[in-house]
């Protein structure tokens, strides 16, 4: 199949410091594959100044323009993230940029923290968005009005589409090419670099959520998604069991039943879950991590700790910042 024939499609990736590396390769190497296989995709960089950014891993990355100088139609607008997202939000040229653009594009995708400069324009108000499972919990708490689906691997909510954590980009822009071109191309696509066409399962294959075995429509699905997109929320078995509209029998019969483990033991797992990715991405203080978690306060955190893992909080957060063996 020849690519002139297929009418040209104008995908445009922002950049910026701090980027993450695989959020911005990844989906352009799928285009890239793709168009070795009939299509007609015109990949474009800008940065907001149009100068040269770093990127994840020290990579210096060379834009081919300024975000302001783009006088073209973009087809898919792409926003990666960068693992710092507070770092991008705060940076308000290149949240008036997103706007400008994402308001005129036919298509606009975020890439795992992408999601929060994207939010931050208020173009996500009102939609089902996804983010890496370590973030959802603070999208959902900064962006009250986004719908947070904490399992999805992308969501697709109109013309806004946005992906889980980093490679989730390539499943997404997989979903575009398949869109634009047909699965047969996708396919071709995912078998040339290795990869899914439909990655098997969701985000909860990364945490406590898989051992939950649970129907589409469960009741408590909803519970689940409620306690991990909030770890601090009050999650007691009554306060579930109000919000669910059963009785709290009921639903200790259901966490039996489909977790394995009682209600309590999945907040708990759950908060301890949240502990871990702040501990081993961060350096907040302990009582900080503590009341973000969940956990309220250092000692229960403490304790929780000791007694699952067998390691104070301290010790944990230790481990993880060297590769050495001890």
């Amino acid at each position: 199949m020849d690519g002139s024939s297929v009418l040209s499609h104008r995908v445009l990736m922002v950049v910026f410091d701090g980027v993450q590396l695989l959020d911005v390769t990844g989906p352009l190497e799928v285009y890239a594959a793709a168009n070795e296989y009939g299509g007609n995709y015109r990949i474009r960089t800008a940065s907001v100044d149009g100068e040269p950014v770093t990127a994840t891993a020290g990579v210096r990355l060379v834009p081919d323009l300024a975000l302001p100088e783009v006088d073209f139609p973009v087809d898919t607008f792409m926003v990666p993230g960068r693992p710092d997202w507070w770092a991008a939000i705060s940076d308000t040229a290149l949240i008036d940029c997103i706007a400008h653009l994402a308001g005129r594009s036919a298509t606009v995708a975020a890439i795992c923290a992408g999601a929060f400069p994207l939010a931050a324009t208020g173009l996500l108000d009102g939609r089902r968005a996804a983010t890496h499972w370590r973030l959802a919990a603070d999208l959902a708490a900064r962006y009250r009005g986004i719908d947070v689906d904490c399992d999805a691997i992308f969501v697709r909510d109109g013309r806004f589409i946005t992906s889980a954590g980093i490679t989730a980009g390539i499943d997404l822009t997989l979903s575009l090419v398949e869109a634009d071109l047909g699965a047969d191309i996708a396919r071709a696509t995912a078998k040339h670099l290795v990869v899914f066409m439909a990655r098997p399962g969701g985000q909860s294959q990364f945490s406590v959520r898989q051992s939950a075995k649970y129907g589409t429509d469960s009741v408590l699905r909803q519970v689940l998604d409620s306690v991990t997109a909030d770890p601090r929320g009050d999650h007691t078995l009554a306060a579930m069991a109000a919000r669910a509209g059963v009785s709290e029998r009921h639903l200790t019969r259901l966490f039996r039943a489909e977790t394995g483990m009682t209600a309590a033991q999945f907040v708990e797992q759950i908060r301890l879950e949240a502990a871990q990715a702040l501990l081993e991405s961060g350096s907040d203080p302990l009582d900080t991590v503590a009341r973000r978690s969940g956990f309220g306060s250092v000692e229960t955190m403490r304790r929780t700790f000791q007694r699952v893992l067998g390691v104070t909080p301290g010790c944990y957060r230790d481990r993880f910042r060297t590769t050495r063996r001890r």
